[in-house]
């Protein structure tokens, strides 16, 4: 019986990225039946909605989703449709494995870290106003439910997938309040499993460590604007947004995705890296229990990076998307 899962190609590079994917998938073995949807600017320009009710509605009756990247206008025009998403699916747990690939261009050694961010409130809540011409006000929320959750969830991940510490990285010792009660509610779960070791970063000294020795991190466990920050610190450790997968996760909605950007230069020219896109796919089949697949095409993927013959631009080739697609489904066949 087929999957079946809700896709969403993106903008930009998404779509060509997507079909890659899907024709990976495929070759593998893997029954899916996708309900393709757009979101974004081309969302707004057909239906008046960046992000319209049948995306949503194809998302909550599936359960499952593979997403493209989207771009969010800076400064103006619509809201970031990845929050949206986000918001109104409850995906409260966003879940980054960062992890060396063979073949990709790195400069601190071999690297396996995890990071848990949450993804529902902070300042990404975008409660924001003019105090007065010239001052704005944006508030930051942190509520002792949320923490709790995102606690727990980071808690049970390091322990199914056996992982030794979970590294909290907060600003308590200025935002006493806020980050306070999301240390405060980590160090709470922390004693329901007294078999990982709990350790608390403040967030700056994170940074400075993370490019320092890398090495010493497991999973790290931050509030929504840290981690977004951290999470993509920790992808340029293992040569970029371009080889490293994502979800977004909630207690029964799960929606993978691409962590890079649009890249609107590259649209169109089939020179997309799709590794990021694909890694997410694998994410997912683990997911939805297709584990061996998953096994199968990751194995094909770093023979084929650890060949060095075919990479695409941003990892120092010249291979086309096409080219490096088709070079991991002869691997897949061999």
């Amino acid at each position: 019986m087929a999957y079946t899962i809700t896709l969403i190609p993106g903008d930009g590079i998404g779509p060509e990225v997507s079909a890659a994917v899907v024709r990976i998938l495929a070759a593998a073995g893997v029954p899916i039946q996708w309900e393709e949807h757009i979101a974004g600017a081309q969302a707004l320009n057909r239906y008046g909605d960046p992000l319209p009710f049948a995306v949503l509605e194809s998302i909550e009756r599936n359960r499952v989703a593979l997403k493209g990247p989207i771009t969010t206008p800076i400064g103006e025009g619509f809201a970031s449709v990845n929050v949206r998403l986000r918001k109104e699916l409850d995906l409260y747990a966003n879940l980054r494995p960062v992890r060396s690939l063979p073949g990709t261009p790195m400069r601190f050694g071999s690297i396996d870290l995890v990071v848990v961010r949450e993804n529902t409130e902070d300042l990404y809540s975008g409660l924001e106003h003019i105090v007065v011409p010239g001052v704005v006000e944006s508030l930051k929320i942190i509520t002792e439910r949320a923490s709790m959750r995102i606690a727990r969830f980071a808690f049970e991940y390091a322990r199914r997938e056996n992982r030794r510490k979970v590294t909290v990285v907060h600003k308590a010792n200025i935002m006493k309040l806020s980050d306070g009660l999301f240390l405060d509610c980590v160090r709470r779960v922390a004693r329901e499993y007294p078999e990982i070791e709990i350790e608390e970063k403040i967030v700056d000294n994170a940074c400075m460590q993370l490019v320092m020795n890398p090495q010493q991190f497991d999973v790290l466990l931050l509030e929504n604007l840290y981690g977004d920050i951290i999470s993509d610190l920790a992808a340029g450790l293992v040569g970029g947004l371009g080889v490293v997968g994502g979800a977004n996760l909630g207690d029964t909605i799960a929606v993978f995705e691409a962590v890079h950007g649009s890249a609107p230069d590259i649209a169109g020219k089939n020179m997309a890296n799709p590794t990021a896109m694909l890694l997410s796919a694998l994410m997912m089949l683990r997911h939805l229990g297709e584990a061996e697949a998953a096994d199968r095409i990751y194995a094909a993927l770093c023979r084929v990076l650890a060949e060095r013959q075919i990479r695409t631009r941003d990892l120092g080739g010249t291979a086309t998307t096409t080219e490096f697609t088709e070079a991991i489904l002869a691997e897949l066949e061999a």
